[in-house]
């Protein structure tokens, strides 16, 4: 990788099974650990309420990466920390979950393929991912959909409970 362009990449983290803030913190020094990978910002860490079929609430929060790692890599890197910490695959769609990396945007890409789609196509109807995004990258504009992360937090519709983690 020499003379690779380092890129500006914008990762949700979640963990609802276990001690979840130590699981987020686990997850964090993983990918700090990464070749050519540096953590430039974190957000604070929320409780987010469960959805579908999870039962605990979630801790949440996200980070700003530069990496020199291509998006296909880089999701290969992220799984093999997800299963290195525990992560089983999950038959259930948002079942639980010891540790999950998704990647939301990466520079300005739109990535469409059947594994993997950047900007996370979830990402705008969420507020546990659009909270802490926000916090660490406001003015960043949503390549899809041209507004900023700040807008999309101010227009979500989505009415699960959410706050800042305290343990």
């Amino acid at each position: 990788m020499v003379n690779a362009v380092a890129h500006q990449v914008y990762i949700g983290v979640g963990s609802n099974v276990g001690n979840k803030k130590e699981n987020f913190l686990e997850a964090l020094s993983r990918v700090a650990k990464l070749p050519d990978t540096k953590i430039v910002k974190e957000s604070s860490l929320y409780e987010s309420e469960p959805i579908g079929d999870a039962k605990e609430w979630y801790v949440n929060g996200a980070i700003e990466i530069e990496t020199k790692f291509k998006p296909d890599m880089l999701l290969k890197k992220f799984k093999n920390i997800e299963r290195a910490m525990g992560r089983k695959k999950v038959k259930k769609r948002w079942g639980a979950r010891i540790i999950d990396l998704d990647i939301l945007l990466y520079d300005a890409a739109i990535v469409n393929k059947k594994n993997l789609r950047i900007p996370h196509p979830e990402m705008s109807s969420r507020k546990f991912v659009l909270l802490p995004l926000s916090e660490i990258a406001p003015q960043v504009i949503h390549p899809e959909l041209g507004v900023t992360i700040s807008e999309l937090l101010i227009n979500v519709k989505d009415d699960k409970k959410i706050h800042l983690y305290h343990a």
